[in-house]
């Protein structure tokens, strides 16, 4: 029996939390399709306390940022970076374009074809994430895209150095530092200054996954990535010290970041809920991870591993990190997560920064229907086909003719019906399509 030890905000309160979120968002949207720069400047001016002569970076300005970091740090984001393309690389090898002969005379295929540009937000507001540079950026050039569009906002009043060094080695043809709903919108919408993109990608706060939703359709997205979300499922074999540093690794990303701990052991429940405010007290981003606990913490006590694996899917959330004495289990079991995270070896923090797989994954419940950021999905895998011979022409035409009749589509019908006459002599009506 499942049993909830500490419950969240209600879902009443998340209603009311998106419906404030989604006025903001749709009031900045339209101004940018109105006036587009104009309104683009005033409100990184208003949000960002930001106005540059122009919010792309030069040559020269992407130069001064690289230099600006220290050797070492940049040995890391190359060390990260390789992490990244290698195993978007060897993603890519996985997809292959086909061509098979289905009936004789008959040709189907695919191809895997870039996509033209697409738009990478790297968020910055309260850290400069310099991994989301890694995963988007990168991932998109293995993938082939010709044109990658890069935007961060500022941090402390500037361009934040190793972001928009990250950027830069990661290949981005075109880096801006305009952040939030703005940014979103200027690459979707497009202004005077800035060409818009096909595709947009890239994790973010709530304002920024609902500035992705209501573009999406003029523009394509990876997914709604929004509050960072992450799932410690444990038993007794791991201690409450793991386990509440887990949880609190991820709450610190923002006030609205849920961080549950599903587990089998009582006891261990209740010793990680004291382990947390132990370590609220050391944690130097104790101010946001504590709000985080006390709105979106929670602690849910299972039976055994079975029910875990139910709870788990239903919570279907963005990082789930098991740690139990057969953490296979749920890598055979679990259907709903964005990434799992698998032993005590590993942790959410691996797969954000530098392990090689990407951060950018589904949230809110989207793990449901979708996986996470990959070389993929800045594909598009478009089919053809060709009829060889007359024969199979002929053949086809007839069984096409009479499903489009049954239909009702008799304009479909005759596009069957002229092949059939032609390449099989038939002298095919509608009438006949209709026996």
């Amino acid at each position: 029996m499942i049993r909830v030890l500490k419950e969240g905000r209600s879902s009443v309160q998340k209603v009311n939390d998106h419906a404030s979120v989604k006025a903001a968002v749709e009031s900045v949207l339209a101004a940018v399709e109105q006036r587009g720069d104009e309104a683009v400047r005033h409100y990184s001016e208003t949000f960002d306390k930001w106005a540059p002569e122009s919010f792309r970076l030069s040559h020269a300005e992407i130069d001064g940022c690289i230099a600006a970091v220290a050797p070492r740090d940049l040995d890391d984001i190359r060390f990260a970076q390789a992490q990244i393309r290698r195993f978007a690389q060897i993603q890519k090898d996985a997809l292959r374009d086909v061509e098979v002969e289905t009936l004789p005379g008959v040709v189907l295929g695919h191809k895997n074809i870039p996509m033209s540009s697409v738009g990478c937000y790297v968020p910055g507001g309260k850290y400069p994430l310099v991994a989301s540079a890694h995963m988007s950026v990168i991932t998109a050039k293995v993938a082939g895209v010709k044109r990658v569009v890069a935007m961060t906002p500022p941090f402390h009043g500037k361009p934040a150095p190793a972001v928009i060094a990250a950027m830069a080695l990661a290949g981005a043809d075109e880096i801006y530092v305009i952040g939030g709903i703005q940014a979103i919108g200027a690459m979707a919408i497009g202004t005077d200054t800035i060409d818009p993109v096909d595709f947009l990608v890239g994790p973010g706060n709530a304002y920024v996954a609902e500035a992705k939703r209501q573009l999406f359709g003029r523009v394509g997205i990876d997914l709604l990535a929004g509050p960072t979300e992450t799932l410690v499922i444990a038993d007794e074999t791991v201690d409450a010290e793991l386990c509440a540093t887990d949880l609190l690794g991820q709450a610190e990303h923002g006030p609205n970041s849920p961080a549950i701990l599903l587990t089998s052991s009582e006891r261990l429940a209740r010793d990680t809920v004291t382990e947390v405010e132990r370590l609220l007290e050391i944690l130097p981003t104790a101010t946001i991870a504590r709000q985080a606990w006390a709105d979106y913490g929670q602690v849910i006590v299972c039976d055994n591993e079975e029910e875990m694996v139910a709870e788990a899917d239903r919570i279907a959330s963005e990082h789930v990190q098991v740690m139990t004495r057969d953490p296979e289990y749920f890598l055979a079991n679990m259907t709903n997560y964005g990434a799992l995270f698998l032993g005590p070896r590993t942790n959410v923090a691996y797969g954000d920064k530098v392990i090689g797989t990407n951060h950018t994954l589904p949230t809110l419940g989207n793990a449901r229907f979708t996986g996470g950021l990959w070389v993929g999905k800045f594909m598009k895998t478009c089919t053809y086909q060709r009829v060889l011979t007359d024969e199979a022409s002929a053949m086809i035409g007839e069984y096409c003719s009479r499903l489009c009749v049954l239909e009702g589509f008799f304009g479909h019908a005759e596009q069957a019906n002229i092949r059939v006459r032609r390449y099989g002599g038939r002298n095919v009506t509608y009438a006949q399509a209709a026996e």
